[in-house]
């Protein structure tokens, strides 16, 4: 598959309403299923990935080698991204960016919050996929709703 095959490809899930349609409500089967966006090089995102699937969670993945188009369509703000982006949940998508620890996405997912989804920036040191500490000290933020809502705290890991 080429690269502009994998991006449309990519782009259409996106459009779809992996992203864009954020409906209140979701099938209960669907809430274990996490697609992941990801270059097919990047180590400290398979070792993400394969937390998750060892905690339960059924994971598609989506190789991409240039993930700014799917960034873009999430509507993930430039300093809140990471080296992955995903999306979780049925009839209510959310986007998961970067390391988040799966206790927050599990969080996110048992209180249904009115925003975009959750992220963690960068790729701290500590966070699942790098170098996991559970004693680690980084920020989960929210994206809001609408893309020119501030991110805000939601958990703070390590405390």
């Amino acid at each position: 598959m080429t690269k502009k095959t994998r991006t449309s490809r990519a782009l259409a899930l996106m459009a779809a309403g992996v992203v864009v349609t954020l409906a209140t409500g979701a099938r209960a089967g669907d809430d274990q299923t996490i697609t992941v966006f990801k270059s097919p090089w990047c180590g400290c995102c398979e070792v993400w990935t394969d937390a998750a699937k060892d905690a339960g969670f059924e994971v598609k993945i989506e190789d991409m080698e240039d993930l700014s188009a799917i960034k873009k369509q999430a509507g993930v703000p430039e300093d809140m991204q990471a080296c992955h982006t995903a999306v979780i949940g049925g009839d209510r998508k959310y986007v998961v960016e970067g390391h988040v620890p799966l206790e927050a996405i599990r969080k996110m997912m048992s209180e249904r919050p009115d925003i975009r989804g959750i992220a963690v920036p960068g790729m701290p040191q500590g966070s699942l996929g790098m170098g996991f500490d559970p004693k680690a000290k980084y920020t989960v933020f929210t994206l809001g709703e609408k893309a020119s809502d501030k991110p805000m705290p939601y958990m703070t890991m390590g405390e």
